[in-house]
């Protein structure tokens, strides 16, 4: 019953815009994962969430295999030596629970570090969907990534290319004029006959 009021309200926008508005859909999730850099920064994300998973890991086995230890010696130890074994499993049973915390809890490294790694993509996006709705005249632009069902979607509606080709774009002009001047110097510098002058030489030259 939900889902059909969701689809009621989505097709009253609709219809109250379509006549005096320009409508375009775009797929933010889509284009976020088509964008390298993107990619690059969330494998470096991945991985350091690996090496915290790999460290908590080996810090549960470190617990259990003293906890083991500490109970098939326990009825050996009397006075401080069974209060400060005690007192050690404690602590790392605590630690391993901070440590739960604080990187993978609901307000941990993991969730804020993936937030910030977004953000700017995110702004990224806005910006070119912007470009791309003034270009296109559209009035109003939906995300299909934001909760929104679109059941029927004629292609040419559809912006999300048109957008991811314009961050591509963008993205890219920086890295082909840098390749493209690297390609220059090596050719210069590989070319027969042509040297550069030293400061001896250029006087020699000039005398």
């Amino acid at each position: 019953m939900k889902h059909f009021k969701y689809f009621g309200v989505f097709f009253l926008l609709i219809s109250i815009f379509a006549n005096a508005q320009k409508i375009g859909v775009v797929d933010t999730n889509y284009i976020l994962e088509k964008l390298p850099q993107y990619k690059e920064a969330e494998s470096r994300l991945n991985a350091q969430i690996s090496s915290w998973q790999a460290e908590i890991q080996n810090m549960q086995v470190d617990f259990d295999k003293k906890s083991a230890a500490f109970e098939n010696e326990k009825v050996l130890l009397v006075g401080e030596q069974l209060k400060t074994r005690q007192k050690e499993i404690d602590d790392l049973g605590k630690k391993i629970k901070n440590l739960l915390n604080s990187r993978f809890g609901t307000m941990g490294e993991i969730n804020s570090s993936r937030a910030n790694l977004t953000k700017p993509f995110q702004d990224q996006i806005w910006n070119a969907i912007k470009t791309v709705a003034e270009k296109n005249s559209l009035g109003i632009v939906l995300d299909k990534s934001n909760n929104i069902s679109v059941i029927f979607l004629e292609k040419r509606y559809d912006y999300t290319d048109k957008v991811l080709d314009l961050l591509l774009k963008n993205q890219m002009q920086p890295n082909q004029s840098s390749n493209i001047q690297e390609k220059e110097e090596k050719k210069n510098m590989k070319s027969p006959g042509i040297k550069r002058p030293r400061g001896n030489q250029k006087q020699e030259i000039n005398q």
